[in-house]
């Protein structure tokens, strides 16, 4: 079974992801209680203080990795998580952007994601996304071919493959570097 590893950052051509700090709480917490955005998430308790704390459990966790996605200026545009590691895929979603990005950002952090779990030696990837999030499954579907695995009242469950992972990296491969570089805790 492979195991998901803590980076502390990933680079990519214009963003790079870092290892989520106690510091980042207020903008993750901001991000998960803006109403909009909301509405997709699981529910939170909307108190600061418990953000806090769950970046502080998660430094001890060794089965994911949450990343505040940011511009080569250091400017925070949002997060991205892998988690769920099974036999050899694991999932990612934690998703969250602010607003006025351009489509870019999403693209790159997501390649950003697929690259590294291909760098970790996965070979698939899992993606849960909320049915009423229409216009997150539809990237989902669009950018990486996503198949839809099951569906329920709630969330709709997708793999990505490896061989579509490949298409994917090889198509927007200006966007990293080959190998990937990689800043380790």
């Amino acid at each position: 079974m492979k195991s998901i590893i803590k980076a502390r950052r990933v680079y990519g051509q214009n963003l790079y992801l870092r290892d989520i700090t106690v510091d980042d709480a207020k903008f993750v917490f901001d991000l998960r209680t803006d109403p909009e955005k909301s509405r997709h998430l699981s529910a939170t308790s909307g108190r600061l203080e418990d953000q806090v704390n769950w970046i502080i459990n998660y430094t001890f966790k060794q089965d994911q990795a949450y990343f505040i996605v940011c511009d080569k200026e250091d400017n925070k545009l949002g997060c991205i998580r892998m988690y769920n590691p099974i036999g050899e895929s694991y999932c990612w979603g934690s998703w969250l952007m602010i607003k006025g990005l351009g489509p870019v950002v999403a693209i790159e952090s997501a390649l950003l994601i697929y690259a590294y779990g291909k760098n970790l030696g996965f070979r698939e990837a899992r993606i849960d996304v909320r049915q009423e999030n229409e216009y997150v499954w539809k990237f989902h579907e669009k950018f990486s071919s996503a198949e839809l695995v099951r569906q329920d009242a709630i969330d709709r469950y997708y793999v990505v493959s490896e061989n579509k992972i490949d298409r994917l990296l090889a198509r927007y491969s200006g966007l990293f570097s080959k190998p990937l570089l990689i800043e380790t805790l």
